[in-house]
């Protein structure tokens, strides 16, 4: 077997998203094939122990295939289950998820089925897609597979529609002025990224994430998106003068309009700056933190640690049930409007620290901080085992590990498990309808 043969394959189930067969005893990974199907395939990749392959033609079909209705589905690399019914790309996410908890963390729990969305269509309230080519030929859209080779879009069916008004606009604006997109390679250019924020209230926030403070032309940018886009309540530039792939710089200035977008979650009302982490998909953001909350079982009496907090959104659902919650989150602006968000709900038994958890947490468990529950909910790469450490020797009741990367959650209840700790419930949420992604809380009890 090498690259770019063609072998017909039979496929006997899925790993992930990708459709697995075996071939002259070599397992076989297929891109864009269901269990039962035969297909022919063309080798992408060869390794010692497996080959990597993409379905070109599908010579007898599962049941459950479905044609994609995004026309760049093929090519861009954000959904990668639209070819299988939507019931199927949960019960993949669901298997993944029981997976990763047996095969990495050694965890025996009940993996029940994934809380799924009733229209899986146009739920993310946040883009932010990268802009890229020449003045005469601009590129913004998302990224293909495996590469920063950017994908050219009109709109997208994940996102809310005001999202694609804005990069229409945005669009129009830089070939109007012959406004220099940013190039990766020479870190020449102005417009690095093109991000919006969309509340349930349908008010749009538009940022422009820029090398230089000042836009050119940004009087005539601020017009055109008036003029363009229904509900357009804030415009704001971000400076990232960078050379990494992290999207916003470390600051923001408003063009025109709020400095913060306004949004409710949870019978809360949030303010969100455009550096603030948020959940992107509210409907299933709810059933999320709602489990969160089911799970922490709290009686009213109990001080809770809120790790990793965001902007406060878990904080405050936690505030109605406990005595005292202590937020902790790294990104500064993200605590100052976790403080605002508490003020605003006239919720007044939250603290919040803007400070690194893996820093501030052992720190405080040294000081005596002994909360009751844990409640966690890092980024994808997962805790820091000083963080885990801390937890174990805080020797809480309950940990609520939130996670939107399952592998990383399983390393880390094997920590958990060593100091003292037993996964006794599970619950998956589809947040991310149609991609490869789901969120995965787990409950840890002191045995």
């Amino acid at each position: 077997m090498k690259k770019n043969d063609v072998l017909e394959l039979t496929i006997l189930r899925l790993s992930g998203e990708q459709g697995i067969a075996v071939h002259e005893g070599l397992t076989v990974f297929v891109r864009n094939a269901l269990p039962g199907e035969r297909v022919m395939a063309r080798i992408e990749r060869v390794q010692k122990n497996c080959a990597f392959a993409k379905a070109v033609d599908i010579l007898q079909p599962s049941p459950a295939r479905r044609e994609p209705l995004c026309p760049y589905y093929e090519k861009c690399g954000g959904c990668v289950c639209q070819h299988m019914t939507y019931d199927m790309s949960l019960d993949m996410k669901r298997e993944r998820v029981r997976d990763a908890l047996v095969r990495i963390g050694h965890v025996d729990v009940q993996v029940p089925p994934v809380l799924g969305m009733e229209n899986p269509w146009h739920y993310r309230n946040k883009t932010s897609l990268p802009v890229g080519g020449e003045t005469g030929d601009l590129k913004m859209g998302y990224y293909a597979p495996r590469s920063h080779r950017i994908v050219d879009i009109d709109k997208c069916l994940i996102a809310m529609e005001e999202s694609d008004e804005v990069l229409r606009v945005v669009r129009s604006w830089m070939q109007k002025f012959s406004v220099q997109p940013y190039n990766e390679i020479t870190h020449q250019g102005v417009v690095r990224h093109v991000m919006s924020r969309v509340s349930r209230q349908r008010q749009v926030m538009a940022v422009i994430v820029s090398t230089q403070k000042q836009l050119p032309h940004e009087r005539e940018l601020v017009a055109m998106l008036r003029s363009g886009v229904e509900g357009l309540a804030s415009v704001c530039v971000s400076v990232n003068k960078r050379g990494d792939n992290v999207i916003l710089g470390d600051n923001y200035h408003v063009l025109w309009g709020e400095s913060r977008l306004h949004d409710t979650l949870c019978g809360f009302d949030f303010a969100l700056s455009p550096l603030s982490f948020f959940q992107v998909n509210p409907v299933q953001t709810e059933k999320l933190y709602h489990t969160a909350v089911d799970f922490a079982a709290l009686s009213g009496n109990e001080l809770v640690a809120d790790l990793y907090c965001g902007a406060g959104t878990i904080s405050l659902l936690l505030s109605r049930h406990a005595q005292k919650v202590i937020g902790i989150e790294i990104v500064e602006p993200a605590i100052r409007d976790a403080e605002e968000n508490a003020r605003r709900n006239g919720v007044t038994n939250v603290e919040f620290h803007a400070a690194a958890a893996e820093k501030l947490l052992p720190d405080m468990v040294e000081k005596g901080l002994r909360p009751d529950v844990v409640v966690l909910d890092p980024p994808r790469k997962g805790c820091e085992e000083s963080v885990l450490r801390a937890i174990i020797k805080a020797s809480p009741r309950r940990v609520v590990y939130v996670s939107c990367d399952v592998a990383t959650q399983a390393r880390d209840a094997v920590i958990l498990t060593q100091g003292g700790y037993r996964a006794t419930r599970c619950q998956s949420v589809d947040m991310f309808c149609h991609t490869g992604h789901v969120e995965n809380v787990l409950l840890f009890e002191k045995e």
